[in-house]
């Protein structure tokens, strides 16, 4: 990504609080954490990448956008019942904001392919931004609208905005999985690429490791 996407995701981040003051709808839990779901491929590749983030308090791997309740990964993969692999962000605003998770999510994953991310295909795979609030869906939408009109990617963006419905954890051995199988080949060829190119083009924004 340019300079340019760089100054069009902060000026996004801007957006937050402009909507929170005009429509009041930034509603915190009571602990003062917010959720965020998000797709871009594979829950391995995307947990790995946001549990590094400061104010990232939780990521779990699981499904969403799907048409069946407690889908298992074997149903997931099947392609039928419509889930896409997401991870499910708790993470607190004051520390970062809904704008910058979404500026990590579209600078960590190709959103121009659809149902598919490198040699995962399929779509559960899909690259998608299910929101919890109209704030959500308005910086969502705000920002993929600016990455278009940018023309970053020469193909189109295919990432689907809808609204949260339903998160159903994945199994347990999906949970942290890069943290305990950092040598498995599929984390060693395709994860941790990410990993570093996360901390070469966002290293501010990544958890003090002495912490």
């Amino acid at each position: 990504m340019n300079s340019r996407v760089i100054f069009l995701l902060f000026f996004s981040i801007s957006i937050v609080s402009a909507y929170s003051r005009v429509n009041g709808q930034n509603k915190m839990r009571k602990d003062n954490f917010e959720v965020a779901t998000l797709g871009a491929g594979c829950f391995w590749c995307v947990e790995a990448v946001f549990i590094r983030l400061n104010g990232v308090e939780k990521v779990q791997s699981g499904y969403s956008g799907g048409k069946i309740p407690n889908p298992t990964y074997r149903e997931v993969t099947s392609g039928l019942t419509g889930h896409a692999e997401v991870v499910q962000i708790t993470y607190n605003p004051k520390v970062i904001s809904y704008a910058k998770l979404l500026e990590v999510f579209f600078k960590t994953h190709d959103p121009t392919t659809l149902n598919r991310q490198g040699a995962d295909v399929g779509t559960q795979y899909r690259s998608a931004i299910f929101y919890h609030s109209d704030d959500q869906r308005m910086i969502a939408e705000e920002v993929k609208q600016m990455l278009e009109q940018a023309a970053i990617w020469k193909s189109p963006i295919v990432t689907e905005i809808s609204p949260f419905s339903a998160f159903y954890k994945a199994e347990d051995y999906h949970q942290n999985y890069f943290a305990n199988n950092k040598n498995q080949p599929y984390c060693q060829m395709v994860i941790s690429p990410k990993i570093d190119k996360l901390e070469r083009l966002l290293k501010e924004y990544l958890k003090d490791p002495k912490n």
